[in-house]
């Protein structure tokens, strides 16, 4: 079962002074909070208003012995070779504990559901549309870095609709960069709204371009 401890990890303030929005952030695989804080940092100027909180994962990953996981993953250098079931049974596994520090962060922060919005890359961002599209209330939006949606086959029945923003290396060694097509047309056949970027001749990872957009997505939504 997975630890259901209160997740925490780093932080950034606001800008302004007053907080209006919040943004989680989901670090991938064997990483931890501190690997994805630093989008926060780049976002700021986009969202003065806006907290960011990166949450360290609450398992220690098994293989690499390194950092934090979501849930166990099977990644070897031809890329992540767990099964969509695996991956599926997961996420579902760990979705409560994520749910759990979103409600009391929003809490804490003061804030309306709508105020939302969860970002995440590789694992992280698998969690992100698994949680965001799971929420009573439509998170304000969900920007998905190396990620995928995890049993499409489940969408239905999900009625949160939050916009949605993926980029992807198009030479993605470890998530196959086809896998953001095959999230956009399922997300697009559940009438969710879809921006997609191609990282070109990049790999597992962020560019700085990638970064910008997603920045620039969070503003106009939460606007």
């Amino acid at each position: 079962m997975m630890d259901m401890q209160r997740l925490d990890g780093p932080r950034l303030g606001t800008l302004s002074g007053t907080t209006r929005q919040l943004v989680i952030l989901l670090h991938g695989y064997g990483a931890d909070g501190a690997d994805l804080i630093s989008l926060g940092r780049q976002w700021q100027q986009f969202l003065p208003d806006a907290e960011f909180i990166a949450p360290n994962a609450p398992q220690f990953c098994q293989n690499p012995p390194m950092g934090y996981q979501w849930f166990p993953l099977n990644v070897t250098e031809h890329g992540v070779v767990s099964t969509p079931l695996e991956r599926w049974q997961g996420a579902q596994e760990a979705a409560p504990v994520i749910n759990s520090f979103i409600e009391a962060e929003l809490e804490r922060a003061g804030l309306e559901p709508s105020a939302l919005a969860l970002a995440g890359f590789s694992q992280g961002a698998m969690m992100a549309l698994h949680v965001g599209l799971r929420q009573a209330v439509s998170p304000a939006a969900i920007v998905s870095y190396s990620g995928m949606l995890l049993g499409p086959e489940h969408l239905s029945a999900t009625t949160a609709k939050p916009p949605v923003f993926l980029a992807h290396g198009s030479v993605d060694e470890i998530v196959p960069f086809e896998a953001m097509a095959l999230t956009k047309e399922a997300l697009q056949s559940a009438n969710i709204e879809v921006t997609t970027y191609v990282e070109r001749g990049i790999g597992h990872g962020i560019d700085g371009e990638a970064t910008w957009l997603g920045g620039e997505f969070l503003a106009k939504k939460f606007t």
